[in-house]
């Protein structure tokens, strides 16, 4: 039986820190600079940084992923040496490491001498609980758990750790060729412990498992790196048992900075099946894409009318809205919540989504599933009774119902693609039935959602607003790209919502004032819409523009490729919960479709 004991205090030295951004470390050498203790912090982290750093952690001198992989590598430069930090997360249907999840951290020296030091401070609950942490004797080797309620943490590490202020620290020195090792495990904290890790083995195994998966991707184009981060990250954001892709694995950062619009995005929105499935099929994940058809089989299965815009990552349903007062919010910006009440909202378009994405998975070939083509009909069923209806609309506004102009469309989409489908296929359905019902909602958009003044499609039935979903009308095929109408709404969407710096906004907003969304304060530009106009210009034959907004996409991703949601042209930084899938898709179809039509860099 592993003999359990107390983390006991240590009187450790204490040591100084430095100004955060005016040198990455406070340069006194390791012998003479004297130890202080880090101000105590409500929230947890974990880091493995100089004794001298300062808190919060400076940035490292270089960065980057191993490879195609998620294998991060992040270096410093210190007056005694270079010290690289290696961190992964090994996948976790890896049969060694079953269902557990674990992070995994390796400090190698690089060259010289650098002392280091490991500081954990383990919070659960979002902050509000402090765990017990003790020490447990396994064998030979000592081990850290951290309990609270149903959660426990482990950490296992080659470095002596000690307790101090509710943290747990390890001081340890690095030289060249060296290679210590730290993981951090989660499970139920009923279950006895787990299998202690073998560091090295599980980085082996993991880039192995990241080799082996991008040697899948189809594409091979001009723009293949960036492809294929996309892709590894669409993979991360997967939950592995349910085959779920989440929006987001981040809550609250915000779209604007110090305002309210802070949103939680841990959850999977029915409308990214159609692009996320598209942009899968097309790059050849057929697994990955068939668990995703799976996934929303089961996560709408029921009744038409309680469909959701977005579950659970295992189709929960119950996504209920609060606000976590505790917390200061991501620079000040609050409030931080959890779960999320557009849930509840109608959204008429995710109908058209679904089948979308249900169409395109019979086109591709997967094996039929019965349980989707009854799923369709029964959508489609409903839609006849409710396309009529005011919704709230593929933004989720928290204002007032209005007859979205996109959401019709959409509308317009699930029946046309069930026409579609029977028209393929042998299966009998009222279709003359169908094609009226297409043709009335096409004639219902077309003559209460357009303005012929300004020659431009608008946000919803009488306004004189413009919105970039209206960018997707030439994409789903309501119209043909030639349209006078499609490319007056890509001109004028050019015009009215596109900022100083050639990005996108999704629609107006009104400032310190409520607009059409019903909240307060304005946002950064949306990078999917942007995305979506790279495609319209390469659709209506201005290639050469969308190649240039597409590369100024690009170049807007962070060092390691990653997007945010939105760019804010004032303060030119990213934005939103990250990464961010929805901007992660486009940008793989984007590229899909610049080099289909010969958008290649340099011509």
């Amino acid at each position: 039986m592993p003999v359990v004991e107390e983390e006991q205090p240590v009187e450790a030295e204490s040591f100084a820190t430095a100004p955060f951004g005016a040198e990455p470390f406070e340069t006194v050498p390791f012998e003479a600079a004297p130890f202080e203790t880090v101000p105590f912090e409500d929230s947890g982290e974990f880091r493995v940084l100089p004794p001298t750093a300062a808190a919060p952690a400076p940035p490292a001198a270089r960065r980057r992923y191993r490879g195609d992989s998620l294998v991060l590598e992040q270096e410093w430069d210190l007056p005694g040496g270079t010290v690289r930090v290696i961190d992964f997360m090994p996948p976790r249907g890896l049969p060694e490491r079953g269902a557990v999840p674990q992070m995994i951290r390796i400090v190698e020296g690089v060259s010289g001498q650098a002392r280091m030091r490991s500081a954990l401070r383990m919070r659960f609950s979002y902050g509000r609980v402090v765990p017990w942490v003790h020490r447990v004797e396994d064998g030979e080797q000592s081990r850290t758990v951290a309990v609270a309620g149903p959660d426990s943490v482990w950490l296992d590490g080659e470095a002596e750790t000690y307790g101090r202020n509710l943290t747990t620290y390890a001081d340890f020195t690095v030289s060249e060729g060296d290679r210590i090792a730290f993981a951090l495990t989660w499970q139920p904290s009923h279950l006895g412990a787990p299998d202690q890790p073998d560091p090295e083995e599980a980085l082996a195994t993991t880039e192995e498992f990241w080799r082996d998966w991008v040697a899948q991707c189809t594409y091979q184009g001009p723009y293949r790196e960036a492809v294929v981060r996309s892709l590894i990250t669409l993979k991360a954001l997967t939950y592995a048992p349910t085959g779920g892709i989440v929006a987001a694995p981040t809550t609250s950062l915000p779209e604007d900075i110090g305002g309210v619009r802070n949103w939680d995005y841990r959850f999977t929105w029915l409308r990214d099946a159609t692009i996320t499935l598209s942009s899968l099929l097309r790059t050849g994940y057929r697994d990955e894409a068939r668990a995703w058809r799976e996934w929303l089989l089961r996560a709408v299965a029921g009744d038409p009318e309680n469909l959701q815009i977005m579950y659970g990552i295992a189709g929960e349903r119950e996504l209920s809205e609060t606000t976590l007062d505790w917390l200061p919010g991501y620079e000040n910006s609050v409030p931080v919540r959890i779960g999320n009440g557009a849930a509840d909202q109608l959204q008429l378009d995710v109908y058209g989504e679904v089948v979308e994405a249900l169409h395109l998975a019979h086109m591709t070939g997967l094996a039929r599933n019965d349980h989707a083509h009854m799923l369709q009909l029964r959508l489609i069923s409903w839609l006849e009774q409710h396309w009529n209806d005011p919704d709230e609309g593929i933004w989720e506004v928290r204002g007032p119902r209005r007859h979205f102009v996109h959401s019709k469309v959409m509308a317009w989409v699930a029946v046309d693609r069930t026409i579609r489908m029977f028209e393929q296929t042998p299966n009998e359905g009222p279709l003359e039935r169908w094609r009226e019902l297409r043709d009335r909602i096409h004639e219902d958009v077309c003559e209460h959602g357009y303005d012929p003044d300004r020659n431009t499609f608008t946000q919803s039935y009488g306004s004189k607003e413009l919105d970039a979903s209206l960018l997707l009308i030439p994409q789903v095929g309501f119209l043909p790209p030639d349209d006078k109408r499609v490319i007056g709404t890509i001109e004028a969407i050019q015009r009215e919502l596109m900022t100083p710096d050639g990005f996108v906004l999704r629609y107006p907003t009104s400032g310190g004032e409520e607009g059409v969304d019903g909240l307060p304060g304005d946002e950064g530009a949306f990078l999917a819409c942007s995305f979506w106009l790279a495609d319209d210009l390469a659709m209506i034959g201005r290639v050469g523009e969308a190649r240039e907004l597409f590369d100024k996409l690009l170049a807007i991703r962070n060092d390691v490729g990653l997007l945010a949601e939105e760019w804010d042209p004032r303060l030119q930084r990213q934005v939103g919960n990250f990464p961010q899938a929805f901007s992660h898709v486009p940008l793989i179809d984007t590229a899909l479709r610049l080099t289909a039509c010969g958008g290649l860099p340099g011509l």
